[in-house]
């Protein structure tokens, strides 16, 4: 794809050499997203940050990453605080805060409306997750994540990934998005972990079987994971429930904790997690016994995020070869936290 100037809005506008070069600009991000170098390269530029829905990581990632990259940023948090709630339109919106705006991030609960908002808007918007739809910068983390803990073990390539992915398949858009885009790579397994009634929906898995994917779907968690290299648990989208009521009927189904990982995952099998994880004793879908397990990535997923992003703001806004021109040293003390 062409990406300056573009809106990122669904993970079906990529080809697989497209991945490859985001990823490749994500690894160019390293010195600066672990604060060993400072680029101004966005000097001036503004980002609209609009978050119409709950959101912690993916909206301070955001704006993290165009603060690296010397960029400035201005928030709209919530319906209440926005002309939204006077009855504004998309459309209206889009064409007043682009005008404030070089970039913008934007998540909202309703299914299309960031391509909605993105068909009025002046500039790039880039979707930090619409309704149940799809959330295509975390699948690009969540995948970017993968290719590394591969790595890390000795492989090369996403190709022939075997993967669990396991928890509420039907509302969690993070897994939607992933699920597409591994139907960019080949030899891919996958095994699709859910109560009957949370199942992922049957156009993306026909999206995958179509595309040569083997797609087996069950029930039952334990027998699932003992051959992946990845196991990657959702929560449940209480949100997207009628009622919590409902949602409590199936929280707490699949909890992975380190005596059942060491009973039945693989000894490398890499733990993954958009989070936040739901840490009540009623849901614990991950264990804090897990937090001393080195396969567990969940917060190596969340620094990854910083880079992916940083990389989808340089390439749609043009700034790739010019990020170490205007670069320089660090003057503060970091640490290694990294």
């Amino acid at each position: 794809m062409q990406f300056t100037g573009s809106h990122i809005i669904s993970i079906g506008q990529f080809e697989r050499a497209d991945i490859e070069r985001i990823f490749e600009v994500a690894d160019q991000m390293v010195p600066y997203a672990h604060r060993r170098r400072v680029t101004k390269v966005l000097d001036g530029a503004i980002l609209g940050s609009m978050f119409f829905e709950p959101s912690t990581r993916t909206r301070v990632s955001f704006g993290s990453a165009f603060n690296l990259l010397g960029g400035e940023v201005r928030e709209t948090i919530g319906f209440e605080s926005s002309a939204i709630a006077k009855g504004e339109s998309l459309y209206d919106t889009a064409r007043v805060l682009s005008g404030y705006s070089d970039v913008i991030s934007m998540r909202h609960p309703q299914e299309g409306s960031v391509a909605e908002f993105a068909a009025a808007s002046r500039v790039p918007v880039i979707n930090g997750g619409d309704g149940s739809n799809e959330h295509p910068s975390q699948a690009l983390l969540d995948l970017y994540t993968i290719k590394k803990e591969l790595q890390h073990h000795g492989r090369d390539d996403v190709d022939g990934l075997r993967i669990a992915l396991i928890g509420d398949l039907k509302y969690g858009r993070t897994v939607h998005s992933l699920c597409k885009l591994l139907t960019l790579f080949k030899d891919v397994t996958i095994w699709l972990i859910s109560p009957k009634e949370l199942r992922m929906p049957g156009d993306i898995v026909e999206q995958m079987r179509t595309a040569g994917l083997t797609v087996n779907e069950s029930d039952s968690m334990e027998d699932s994971i003992a051959h992946v290299d990845i196991a990657y648990s959702t929560r449940i989208q209480e949100e997207r429930f009628a009622s919590q009521e409902e949602a409590n009927l199936y929280r707490g189904r699949y909890r992975l904790n380190q005596a059942i990982y060491t009973r039945f995952c693989e000894p490398n099998t890499v733990i993954m997690h958009p989070l936040p994880r739901d840490s009540r004793a009623g849901a614990n879908e991950l264990d804090n016994d897990l937090n001393d397990n080195p396969n567990l990535a969940i917060f190596r997923q969340t620094d990854n995020g910083v880079l992916v992003r940083m990389a989808l703001f340089a390439l749609v806004l043009d700034v790739v070869d010019l990020v170490d021109k205007y670069s320089s040293d660090v003057h503060w003390y970091t640490g290694s936290r990294f």
